[in-house]
């Protein structure tokens, strides 16, 4: 299990894109926290996303705040990918879990 070292974030609030914020939690889990100008429709795939993109990266213990303009599911996967690797102080990630 991968471990967070501290508070990272990716992404901008343009339009077509999505802000991802992710801090160390002291909870057992992934908690996700999602403001999305489109939830009423795709809430529950957008979080189900970034939990599927979390776990592919064996993180546990972890909060990700999630504000969406928008994004693609590309995008949101990319941007969760990216402050998840900036928290963990990644330089050389593992490719084969950022598929």
């Amino acid at each position: 299990m991968s471990k967070i070292l501290e508070p990272a974030h990716a992404g901008t609030l343009e339009s077509s894109d999505v802000f991802v914020r992710v801090v160390p939690s002291e909870q057992n889990g992934i908690e996700i926290e999602l403001e999305s100008s489109v939830s009423e429709i795709y809430g529950e795939a957008i979080e189900l996303l970034i939990k599927e993109t979390a776990e592919a990266m064996n993180i546990r213990n972890i909060r990700i705040l999630v504000q969406d303009k928008g994004a693609l599911d590309y995008v949101i996967k990319a941007r969760v990918q990216t402050a998840i690797l900036r928290a963990q102080g990644t330089v050389s990630p593992d490719w084969s879990v950022l598929s």
